[in-house]
Order: structure tokens, then sequence, then C-alpha cells
């Protein structure tokens, strides 16, 4: 039999090795979003439990006798937050780590925030960047992952940017993305799924469409006519950059009209043919045995989800951004584990990276969200290893609603980041004036 780790356990397989090798090894240094923090210190000690570690947390002064401590074990744990709070105290005390690993490197894409420029000062003899999306959106976030892997190898900015990121997004130059591919392409190890876990069971991802009804249908028609009204008139007011915000704004209030017009219309008594529907499928699931993860980008609408699987009597869990870090194992556990629980109530920004929930088969995204890679990520907390049964994935869009707009926009732009990672397509920009504005139809 051959097995085959994630990223979290290979990393430390490469620490180990290390750590064999050498009588007084340096230290290393995690630095990853604080709701996986706990996530490293329980994978570090079950596989690796000889391994000196720390998570370093709490207040001021606590944090500060932590980092100063430091060499006294082999991996430290710290959240993005914590480090571009503390890291005059690391810059003090010039620590030299032998490895640092930037765990979701999506986190530091943008080259100017201070989680990127923190972490960029961090001494290390070999840096690791860990992400299932180096490139959501621009080639500018490429750039920003190997400016901290290393630096200088892609230029400065300025000049990635002349030489590759106008000529690919504007002209499309297949000589600038052939060249670009050339210089990452040895520097990438991208693991995927279908091609290393060959002992997965399937996958399966169906679409179902929901129409509007009488109510619903009509709060929606009257809405988007008055919020088309209103984008066009901020851009001709503003101009196209400075009303993103409020486009975005709109947009979202159309969204929401689709999961359930309840979410800001607090007199809204009629139904939502999302909710009917979603309620119908988990009901059927759950009478064939099977155990559901239903992501949304809106915690909101979990209020009117647990009130329909309160009066059904179905158990649920729920996990949103409000969930205490030391809770989420606990419930990740529990949900597993506990064949009564049926249903975890996930939202997709809190929940979609760092859990591992294979005890469930089914997966439901609520609303689509803008990129599709935030979706796969989500839906491989139970697509992952140690999974025995068949997966099914439901996408649940609203017919003629701006849903059908962004499921159309994301397969448009679905292998954004295979540009730089394959041969076999075109790099996508960001969203254009056109793209937003289509979303209104």
């Amino acid at each position: 039999m051959t097995w085959d780790f994630g990223k979290t356990v290979q990393m430390l397989g490469v620490i180990s090795s290390y750590i064999e090798k050498n009588s007084n090894p340096k230290p290393s240094i995690v630095v990853c979003p604080s709701s996986l923090a706990l996530n490293w210190e329980s994978e570090i000690r079950k596989f690796t439990p000889d391994m000196k570690v720390m998570v370093i947390r709490g207040n001021v002064e606590e944090r500060n006798k932590q980092i100063r401590s430091i060499n006294n074990y082999n991996i430290v744990i710290i959240s993005y937050d914590l480090l571009k709070r503390d890291i005059d105290i690391f810059k003090e005390l010039n620590y030299e780590f032998k490895y640092i690993i930037a765990d979701e490197a999506q986190y530091i894409k943008n080259n100017n925030t201070q989680n990127a420029k923190s972490i960029k000062e961090i001494n290390a003899e070999t840096r690791y960047a860990l992400t299932g999306t180096p490139i959501e959106n621009s080639l500018s976030e490429l750039w920003s992952i190997f400016d901290f892997i290393m630096p200088g190898y892609l230029f400065s900015y300025k000049k990635f940017k002349e030489i590759y990121e106008i000529p690919i997004i504007k002209d499309n130059n297949e000589k600038a993305i052939k060249k670009l591919k050339m210089l990452i392409e040895p520097f990438i190890l991208r693991r995927v799924k279908k091609e290393v876990l060959t002992e997965l069971p399937d996958k399966t991802i169906t679409i179902l469409n929901n129409e509007m009804q009488e109510e619903q249908l009509q709060v929606y028609e009257s809405y988007i006519v008055r919020a088309k009204k209103e984008a066009l008139m901020a851009i001709n007011e503003k101009g196209f950059e400075k009303s993103q915000i409020k486009i975005l704004a709109l947009l979202m209030r159309l969204r929401q009209i689709c999961c359930h017009p309840s979410l800001f219309l607090s007199n809204y008594e009629g139904e939502s043919s999302k909710l009917n529907q979603c309620l119908e499928v988990m009901q059927d699931a759950i009478k064939a045995g099977h155990k559901i993860l239903l992501f949304s980008g809106y915690t909101s609408m979990f209020n009117i989800i647990e009130e329909e699987l309160k009066k059904h009597k179905i158990k649920y869990s729920k996990l949103t951004g409000q969930t205490k870090v030391s809770d989420r194992i606990k419930l990740v556990d529990e949900f597993n584990e506990n064949d009564e629980i049926k249903v975890f109530l996930i939202s997709l920004k809190a929940g979609g990276t760092g859990l591992n929930l294979i005890g469930a088969d089914m997966v439901i995204h609520y609303d689509p969200w803008w990129n599709s890679s935030a979706e796969n990520q989500a839906t491989d907390r139970t697509y992952r290893i140690g999974q025995k049964r068949n997966v099914q994935v439901y996408k649940l869009i609203t017919k003629n609603s701006i849903e059908e707009r962004i499921y159309e926009l994301q397969q448009k732009k679905a292998k954004l980041a295979d540009n730089m990672l394959s041969t076999e397509t075109k790099f996508i920009s960001k969203l254009s004036k056109q793209d937003i504005m289509s979303l209104f139809e």
C-alpha cells in the first residue's frame, strides 16, 4: 500500500528528517491563519510526538516571554495577525530559523499588506509556501508569494509587471506565458488530487437549479431594476474604479434575495425556493444515511436554516468566524464521531480550510462564491485522505438570477491558476467592468 499525506504532514516529515540528522537543530516556524494554529499543533503531536512544539498566543507579555524561549523548541507556530504585531521582537532577537513555512500562503498574496511585509522580515535558511490557491485573481499574487520564498527571483514588482503581467493580461502574450512558466515550474510542487490520491473514491458534482416564485420573484425583479440604475449612476459620477464598493453592495443584495429575501427585508414573510430545495435535499440525504457539510457565504443564513433543522429535529453543528479557535477541533471531532449529528453548517470563509471532516459524504454549497477555488477548498474538507465513501457535491443555483451569472463567470475563470501551473489554458484577469455589469442582466 502506498501512502500520500497532506501538505502539513509532508512538511513535518521534512522537519523531522532535519532534526534527526542534527545534534543541535535550529527551530522552525510556521506562520498560518489563527484558525489553523491549533490544527498544526494537533497534527504535530499526532504524527511527530517527539517534536517540541509551542503555539505563540496570549497577551503581549505572554507572547513576549514565549518568543524569547523559541530556542527551546523544534517548531513554533504563530498566526499572521500576531506575527505582524510582534515582528519587532523577532527582529530584536534576530532568530535564524531552519525553515519558515507560510501556510495558506494566499494570506500574503498582496505584497503591500502587513502580513506580507512581516513574514518577509523573518530570517530562515529555507522558505516554503503552502497553498491550494497560489493565484486567485492576478499574477501579482504569484509574484508576492515568490518574493517571500525567493526574494528577487521574479525581479522587482515593477519589472515583473512590465515583462510579464501586462503582456499576459492585456495581450495574452504566449511568449511571456511560456517564459514565466519556465521560471516558476522548478519550484512548484503541484499535487493534483486525482493523480496523487488514486485510492480516493469518486466525487460527483451536481448543479441543482431552483426558480424563484411569487413574492420572492417580485422582490428580485423590482430590486434588480433599481440596482442596475444605481450602479450605472455611480459609475457615471465617480468612475468604475471608485464605484466598486457600491456595486458589490448592490450585488450582495441580489445574492441575498436568492438565498432568502428576509436576510435584509425584515418584513418579508414569503418563501425561498432555494431554502425549500435545500431542506428537501437534506431530508432525503439524511434518510439515506448521509452526513452533510453545508457551506454558505452568509452566516446570517444559518439562523434561518437552523430554525428549519430544529423544526425537523435534525441535529447539527455550526462553525463560523465567531467560533473560538479552541472549539474548532472539538466540533470537528464530535461531528466525525457522532452519527447523530447529521449536518455541519460552516461559514465558507471561516471553515474553508484547515478542517478534516471525512465523517461527511455530502457537500452542499448553498450560494456560489465569486471564486470557485474557495468552493473547491471547502469541498476538500471531506474529499481528502481517509475518505472511504463516494462524495456527492451539490451547488444550489437560482435560475435567471445573479447566481447564474456568477456561475458562468466561475466557469470562465475556473482555470485562472492553471495558466501558470499547466499548459492547457490562457490567463484570464480580474473581473472587468463588462463582467460586473453583466451580473445585473
